[in-house]
């Protein structure tokens, strides 16, 4: 008895079945279909306008989707929101600081660059309907680098904070909800205006999840791993906090005991921090930050300055 391994005195953690989500290309088209459908119901006589906005979040979306099979992410799939945008979802069990760098990179870099060309063949040959391409492209993307949450920008910027960054997320999600409030109620953009707010639940989650980690980084509790990662002891030692935490797990498990561990499972996956090899190297950042701004005020420069010269467009309007 004596030789017994500590942490087999614990019981063992409950397992968490992962759902497996498989590439459906079927419903990617569907929620294409269910997006232009929204935007066609707003701008009836848009057609145009439409079609270019789907090639363009498409086109943006596939580069963040090539990159991540390219760094072999499961459970991959891109969908479209209705009046809001798209995005393309996956994971991994342990994430490279580089690897992601670059897999957010993906989407608006190439996007840009596409803008661009097309900005400059549609004012030599003159053509009305690439450079409306061109404007919506650089628009998307530039607006995009932005380092805003949930914007391409801010994970980038995100991914620039090393780890025990709780404090900053919720201070950058904060400020990111409040100016994309503010920006929509000046511009009279609802839509904006209602995803600032819906922001604001995220501002709540990194709130509870920065007093959940303050308390294990008392405890000297390790939750920087993978929940297939954690040993029972381990497992057990968060749950504790985890329910002490929440008032409702408490309750729950005092009720149904043993029919509750699941759902305190999952809160326990939940308060984990995903594990991230920061191995993206000092010149591999300074590089991606003279890109980031580069590529942000390059297209500025451009339309604003006397390189291009615009007067064919408006005189066919």
């Amino acid at each position: 008895m004596e030789n017994q391994n500590p942490s087999d005195w614990y019981a063992p953690k409950p397992v968490l079945e992962k759902v497996k989500v498989q590439s459906n290309w079927g419903l990617t088209l569907f929620s294409v279909l269910l997006f232009a459908l929204s935007f066609l119901y707003i701008f009836s006589d848009e057609l145009d306008f439409v079609f270019y906005l789907v090639t363009v979040l498409f086109l943006h979306e596939m580069g963040h989707y090539l990159l991540m099979k390219q760094f072999k992410y499961e459970d991959m799939r891109m969908l479209f929101i209705p009046l809001m945008g798209a995005f393309v979802q996956g994971s991994k069990k342990h994430y490279s600081q580089k690897e992601s760098f670059l897999v957010i990179a993906a989407g608006p870099f190439p996007g840009v660059v596409f803008g661009l060309t097309i900005l400059f063949l549609a004012n030599h040959y003159q053509q009305t309907w690439l450079l409306e391409l061109s404007f919506l492209f650089l628009f998307l993307n530039v607006i995009n680098l932005l380092p805003i949450d949930p914007l391409d920008g801010g994970q980038l910027f995100k991914l620039f904070v090393r780890q025990k960054r709780d404090l900053f997320l919720l201070g950058f999600a904060l400020i990111s909800s409040l100016l994309m409030i503010t920006v929509g109620y000046l511009i009279e953009s609802w839509i904006l205006f209602a995803f600032g707010l819906l922001m604001s639940f995220k501002v709540r989650s990194f709130q509870r999840n920065y007093h959940l980690r303050q308390e294990l980084d008392l405890q000297d509790i390790n939750y920087e791993l993978n929940y297939e990662d954690l040993s029972d002891q381990a497992y057990h030692q968060l749950k504790q906090v985890v329910v002490e935490h929440n008032p409702k797990l408490k309750q729950l498990e005092s009720i149904h005991g043993e029919a509750a561990q699941e759902v305190i499972a999952s809160h326990v996956n939940a308060a984990l921090s995903v594990p991230i090899d920061r191995d993206a190297s000092l010149l591999f950042r300074i590089i991606l930050v003279a890109l980031w701004l580069l590529l942000v005020g390059l297209p500025v420069f451009l339309l604003v300055g006397p390189f291009l010269d615009f007067t064919w467009y408006f005189e066919t309007l």
